[in-house]
């Protein structure tokens, strides 16, 4: 997740009087507009797993997907509020479509008893129960490692520091992706007023 202050020391213009984020107001209304297409993201990647489901679809569709994907971290980084708001719902029409169209090719979503992440190197990891869940698990074409509970149990056992930052600080998060939508109000700590013009300590930011 990328934070509104890290722009001021880039030369992208999130800080401009147009940008989506210049008022609290703006800011609220952009991010409800990109929590939506967080939420279909989330929906899709629970239904079909992490990277896969833009895979199940032709080339042709594919494409246009991923074009959609940047037009809307355009948006995000350069647009102002009209232009978030258009391109996060079109980026949810196209996870529905890309659902529509799998559904239609008899795609099978993720087994029950099957979890997934992708993990910051591209590649993906299932989570099962046991060893007879295995055969539940569908690669088509991505990178995935195969972890049961027993081993995630040895795992956390050998990095202690990883499980002693979790009961140190309650609710971190070790992630790589998003999996949660995060309360826009969260980041305004003084607001008196919508119209109220954002200060440095610039709110987090989804996508």
């Amino acid at each position: 997740m990328t934070k509104v202050k890290e722009a001021y020391s880039d030369t992208r213009p999130l800080g401009s009087s147009r940008s989506w984020v210049s008022t609290h107001g703006t800011y609220l209304s952009g991010q409800a507009a990109i929590d939506g297409a967080d939420h279909a993201a989330i929906t899709m990647e629970n239904k079909w797993g992490a990277g896969r489901l833009r895979l199940l679809v032709d080339a042709a569709m594919r494409e246009k997907f991923d074009k959609q994907r940047f037009k809307l971290n355009a948006a995000i980084w350069h647009g102002d509020l009209a232009e978030v708001q258009q391109e996060a719902q079109r980026m949810i029409n196209a996870w529905k479509a890309l659902d529509r169209a799998a559904e239609a090719r008899g795609a099978s979503g993720l087994a029950t008893g099957v979890w997934e992440v992708a993990l910051p190197d591209g590649t993906v990891a299932a989570i099962v129960q046991d060893r007879a869940d295995i055969k539940n698990v569908i690669q088509e074409g991505r990178q995935l490692v195969i972890y049961t509970l027993d081993e995630i149990g040895v795992i956390l056992g050998n990095y202690r520091e990883v499980v002693q930052v979790k009961d140190v600080f309650p609710g971190a998060r070790v992630e790589a992706i998003r999996h949660t939508i995060d309360d826009p109000l969260d980041g305004i700590r003084d607001g008196r007023r919508l119209e109220d013009t954002l200060n440095d300590d610039m709110p987090a930011f989804g996508n």
